[in-house]
């Protein structure tokens, strides 16, 4: 008798039956000796836990709902011996620092998450990054994506119920150390970027997010993306990205157009001549086209999508400083966050704010630092959207190779980000600079 098992019941029967080592132990077990004082106990108790995948976190969460939402409730509580160790347990298990808030399970090796994605018919977003998401001193994005967005509660619950999450990273993250010489330092990294790929369940790009995104902006982009992965994507579908090649024009239409939109929204002047604009009986901007190019009396298809990929170069003259401030201020409203993620930056800042000794009132200084840092996610919203993702659409309907997600990946910190992996000081030296410094001040140790 022969027998027939789909892809997901294999998957399954894998999980349970695959690791005899893990099936006899009992996850509450594993979970109680996660956080315990011995290492020698801990260690092994995490790394099984990790092994049995989202089922492993959620078995640390469950087990310790009341302590994590204790912490979640009162981000000001001073971390004892107990919650740091249940904190590193389940950031080692989940592969993200700070999970506590967001309860995401990250794979790290892509089979494992292709697997995961084909088995839930679910699409994957894939983080590379530099440094590594699970440390403290990854680079500037990715640690702003862990306080303002996976710490949402509604951005984790949106990526828990529709993506596989898979991060990886780029190369480690630039750290420069400033030493006072009386036993202050100060921390910090330098240069590095990250981008968030929406891969279908074989590795190929649907879409990508570059750098940050506000909350609301953040889910918004996502919802539509996999939107176009249910509607569009089929697994037997051979031409995925040939397929989805109405995506990308009209996504890199609707950002031309919201551009457009928005100088005139902020009293910017749009010369005449300068493009070819399609308008609806009521006289909304449907299209837009750089004119050189649309004009041709016989517009040929190169014609027409040159001028469509070349209309954000364009606008981008028409938009200096201050009208990307006036910009960003339209869209206030897609940066605001959350109650978890205040009380996370809370936390991360309490001690900050008084460093100083001025004796000023950190309430006041951190109201100031909130409305600031939400301004500067506006900002970086806008910019991100209008600049960055524009050209990634225009690498969508041109490069033949947007559907390698590392081939992109390549292009995309070598052009998009200006981060090469040719370069290997990121751009921080230059060989004809003097420095007055001995070797020019590198250390290649």
């Amino acid at each position: 008798m022969r027998f027939k098992f789909s892809g997901a019941f294999l998957l399954l029967f894998l999980l349970v039956f695959g690791q005899p080592a893990f099936a006899k132990t009992n996850p509450e077990k594993l979970a109680l000796n996660a956080i315990s004082e011995n290492s020698a106990e801990s260690a092994p108790a995490i790394a099984e836990l990790r092994a049995l995948g989202p089922a492993g976190l959620n078995t640390l969460f469950q087990t310790y709902a009341r302590e994590i939402d204790e912490q979640v409730a009162n981000p000001l509580l001073v971390a004892t011996p107990e919650w740091q160790r249940l904190s590193a347990a389940l950031d080692t298990v989940s592969q993200q620092k700070d999970s506590y808030l967001s309860g995401l399970y990250w794979y790290t090796d892509f089979a494992q998450a292709k697997a995961a994605a084909r088995a839930a018919g679910k699409p994957i977003l894939s983080l590379r990054l530099l440094g590594k998401l699970n440390e403290e001193y990854s680079c500037a994005n990715s640690r702003f994506f862990r306080s303002v967005l996976y710490s949402n509660a509604e951005v984790s619950k949106l990526l828990r119920e529709k993506f596989i999450l898979y991060w990886e990273s780029e190369r480690p993250a630039p750290r420069v150390t400033i030493d006072f010489g009386d036993g202050r330092k100060l921390e910090r990294t330098l240069t590095g970027n990250s981008i968030h790929y929406i891969l279908d369940s074989n590795g190929r790009v649907i879409d990508a997010l570059p750098g940050l995104y506000g909350p609301a902006a953040f889910m918004r982009s996502l919802n539509e993306m996999e939107a176009v992965f249910k509607g569009r994507l089929r697994p037997e579908d051979k031409r995925v990205v040939a397929g989805l090649l109405p995506y990308p024009r009209a996504r890199l239409n609707a950002l031309n157009v919201a551009w457009y939109l928005d100088i005139q929204k902020t009293g910017g002047k749009i010369p005449a001549g300068r493009f070819m604009v399609e308008v609806s009986e009521g006289g909304t901007p449907t299209a837009i086209a750089a004119a050189p190019y649309a004009m041709t009396k016989i517009a040929t298809e190169a014609n027409i999508l040159k001028s469509i990929t070349e209309a954000p170069a364009t606008l981008g003259t028409l938009t200096d400083q201050a009208t990307w401030n006036k910009i960003a201020e339209l869209h206030i409203g897609e940066a605001q966050l959350d109650g978890r993620s205040i009380g996370l930056i809370k936390r991360q800042t309490q001690n900050a704010l008084s460093a100083d000794g001025s004796g000023r009132n950190n309430d006041k200084t951190f109201a100031a630092l909130l409305k600031r840092l939400q301004q500067n996610i506006a900002l970086d919203t806008v910019r991100n959207e209008y600049l960055l993702h524009t050209k990634l659409y225009g690498w969508f309907l041109t490069d033949k190779d947007r559907d390698d997600v590392d081939k992109l990946n390549k292009r995309v910190y070598a052009e998009l980000f200006l981060t090469p992996a040719t370069d290997p000081w990121l751009g921080l030296f230059s060989p004809d600079v003097y420095t007055a410094l001995q070797g020019g001040g590198l250390n290649r140790n």
